[in-house]
């Protein structure tokens, strides 16, 4: 799964939920038999606990959940670069609380057995990332396996199902309320994408994050000769011609096409990337 650049350069509320889960998942998600974190009808409407509802929204109950988990919010890092921190962090807030109230009412309603207590974890946030992943990120790849026709967003939806059944019908209720809150803001319920944190909000995330944070890429030495090769590179990269199947990619997602070539150029022609880089540029210029 390709997230464009590597490690979390300019998704510091990424990575504050990538490391909660981690700390709450190794505590408490592991040995959640014992403490059952997940979501009950029974501690919902009879004796709800703060303690409970916060580690239920961070603490994954297994390992592979975590490990799939952690992979997905990792990748899906891309939108809060495209929309910056101060959106992301109300997409955040907006989708889990959405997510939250949604289970809480499919428990009210539905009162079975067999779905208590759900799966814990950040799953509101991870399947309300889908709902942007399936509209705004374009396919750059098809290919066949054993007859089947796949793109390079496969992947990401295998993982995602993967997640999504592995705990049975007490995960699926945790998954689709989180696809319902994704497709809630994506309609701009109540304005709410018009809404955003202020700047202090984005170095709160760096600062809770912190041990976490420091860029292995960033003050490495430059020499002459690395600036030259760089150079060189450059002008090599600007003589080629970007293959019409990105451009057409890019340019049927609504870009212009002198932009989609400029940005397929500046990064070898990764689609993904440049379709990342376009979407920067407009939220910039909003």
């Amino acid at each position: 799964m390709n997230g464009g650049l590597p490690g979390f350069h300019n998704a510091p509320a990424s990575r504050a939920v990538v490391v909660a889960s981690a700390l709450f998942s190794v505590p408490f998600g592991f040995r959640g038999r014992f403490f059952d974190l997940g979501l009950s009808y029974q501690n919902v409407y009879q004796s709800l606990s703060i303690w409970r509802l916060i580690t239920s929204l961070f603490a994954f109950s297994s390992t592979p959940e975590l490990i799939f988990g952690a992979a997905l919010l990792y990748y899906f890092r891309v939108f809060e670069r495209q929309i910056g921190s101060n959106k992301y962090a109300v997409f955040i807030i907006f989708s889990t609380m959405v997510s939250v109230l949604l289970q809480i009412l499919a428990l009210g309603y539905l009162k079975d057995p067999s779905i208590n207590p759900l799966t814990s974890g950040p799953y509101g946030l991870i399947f309300a990332s889908y709902v942007p992943f399936f509209f705004d990120i374009p396919v750059s790849m098809r290919f066949r396996i054993f007859g089947l026709s796949l793109s390079d967003k496969s992947f990401v939806y295998l993982a995602g199902l993967q997640l999504l059944c592995s705990s049975g019908r007490r995960s699926v209720v945790p998954g689709v309320s989180g696809i319902l809150a994704g497709l809630l803001y994506r309609l701009n319920t109540f304005g709410i994408r018009r809404l955003k944190f202020p700047e202090f909000v984005a170095s709160l995330f760096t600062r809770v994050s912190w041990p976490f944070s420091r860029n292995p890429y960033q003050g490495l030495p430059t020499t002459e000769n690395d600036a030259n090769i760089s150079s060189h590179q450059a002008a090599h990269t600007a003589t080629q011609d970007p293959a019409e199947s990105s451009i057409a990619a890019l340019v049927s997602i609504g870009f212009d096409r002198n932009s989609a070539v400029q940005a397929l150029v500046l990064t070898n022609y990764d689609v993904n990337l440049a379709s990342n880089i376009l979407l920067e540029t407009q939220a910039l210029q909003q």
